[in-house]
């Protein structure tokens, strides 16, 4: 008897504290690629000694934990992963908490992933932090959408029927959490994904003025209104602006329902608040969905503006790669009896990529590289399974080269910020529409 990777399955969920596995609902990941919950790296310091040939003494340093993870896009895992590097936004709306990859958030979101051999044997890896995830679609060759994860985790341990309260780290028992069945959904393919593209913002609107201290979060989904007014506290420290519940029932707009899905309908949704002022101007049937994602000051009256044209489409596509790089810092430490690298992870600065490949048409990218210009909003489509938008993009690097005999082919590199003027603003780079 030998051991081969088919045997093993992955499942995953989500840690109330960096490195705490809650043991009770486990969500399965879906295809593998790529895994290895016991990359393991022990820093050793090697202590020389005169009259000995080799190093005498072994110094132990701390125990550092990786977790390099690739999945097809199928199911939730894939979503987990990317939508705690974008990082999660809890919020009310509707009367319930959600938790949405709203925004770059500067807090670490983890997960507990178990491993599971067929006939036994487990591994619980936890504090999985995404330190770098790319979803790459790949319309050459077809094949499934993929996202693959660098992560970083706290810890791993094995056991051989799940229940690792007898361990030497963890104290948890997962022997009588139910592991779940694989995903019976197909994978999603490069078919399954469209990449809209918006290249002017500057005619649609609505026209906002709210109260002092009053400003607006605008997501791919979600709109919150903060003021100093009515409602709760509001979720950034010592933030002395309050969620506005007096314009929706928590503060929050769902922008995919029926009665706000236009721009007249959300200004006129805002308007009927006595402390607010709000209208729609040209276009005002377009989607409210296509305004510019990020964080208006409304303190006196500011447009925010919605793109025109995200009926169109990048045509031809050969490849499509996003990837958030969020240079996470790990912090040292001891816990227990273990000296660990990653014991505490502290998030770094996001930085957000879209590098597509595609048959050339005309000069549209091109000028817009050359001109220093900015692509106001892309959008990522993935139908039932969500969207992603990104904000203000700024081609970095564009290539066209010829060759004998073919079609031209252009690749270009882009990088994003978010819209608005106030507090963190740019955190709206990125926002997605699924939950967490």
């Amino acid at each position: 008897m030998v051991k081969i990777t088919q045997d093993v399955q992955a499942a995953f969920e989500a840690e109330a504290a960096y490195g705490n596995p809650a043991a009770s609902t486990l969500s399965h990941f879906g295809l593998l690629d790529t895994f290895d919950p016991r990359a393991v790296e022990r820093n050793i310091t090697p202590v020389p000694s005169i009259g000995q040939s080799t190093d005498a003494f072994h110094a132990a340093g701390p125990i550092a934990v990786s977790l390099p993870i690739k999945v097809a896009c199928q199911g939730t895992g894939w979503q987990a992963l990317l939508g705690r590097a974008i990082g999660g936004t809890s919020f009310t709306e509707g009367g319930g908490t959600v938790n949405y990859p709203l925004k770059l958030t500067n807090t670490v979101d983890s997960l507990a992933i178990l491993a599971k051999e067929t006939g036994g044997d487990f591994t619980l890896v936890g504090g999985v932090v995404p330190n770098e995830v790319t979803l790459a679609a790949d319309y050459t060759t077809g094949g499934f959408i993929t996202l693959d994860a660098q992560c970083t985790a706290q810890y791993t341990e094995d056991d051989t029927d799940g229940n690792f309260t007898g361990g030497d780290f963890y104290t948890e028992d997962y022997s009588a959490v139910a592991f779940p069945a694989a995903p019976s959904a197909d994978p999603l393919i490069a078919t399954d994904l469209t990449v809209s593209v918006g290249l002017a913002a500057d005619t649609s609107k609505i026209t906002i003025d709210g109260p002092p201290l009053s400003y607006v979060e605008v997501g791919e989904r979600f709109i919150r209104i903060f003021d100093d007014n009515t409602g709760t506290v509001g979720a950034e420290s010592g933030d002395s602006s309050l969620l506005d519940t007096g314009i929706n029932s928590d503060g929050t707009i769902d922008l995919a329902n029926g009665s706000f899905d236009t721009l007249t309908e959300l200004a006129s949704t805002i308007n009927s608040d006595a402390n607010w002022s709000c209208s729609a101007t040209s276009s005002y049937a377009l989607s409210s969905l296509n305004l510019l994602k990020g964080i208006y000051n409304t303190a006196s009256s500011r447009d925010i503006f919605a793109t025109t044209n995200m009926t169109s489409e990048f045509t031809n596509l050969k490849t499509v790669s996003l990837k958030i790089a969020n240079n996470n810092v790990s912090i040292p430490g001891k816990t227990g009896t273990k000296f660990l690298q990653n014991n505490k992870i502290a998030r770094g600065k996001a930085d957000i990529t879209l590098d597509l490949s595609m048959t050339a048409e005309d000069e549209t990218y091109y000028d817009i590289y050359k001109s220093g210009g900015t692509i106001p909003l892309i959008r990522l489509d993935f139908g039932t399974s969500g969207s992603i938008a990104l904000t203000n993009g700024t081609i970095t690097a564009f290539s066209r080269p010829l060759a004998p005999g073919g079609e031209i082919v252009d690749t270009m590199s882009i990088k994003f910020r978010g819209a608005g003027d106030i507090k963190d603003f740019s955190s709206y780079a990125i926002s997605a529409d699924f939950t967490l």
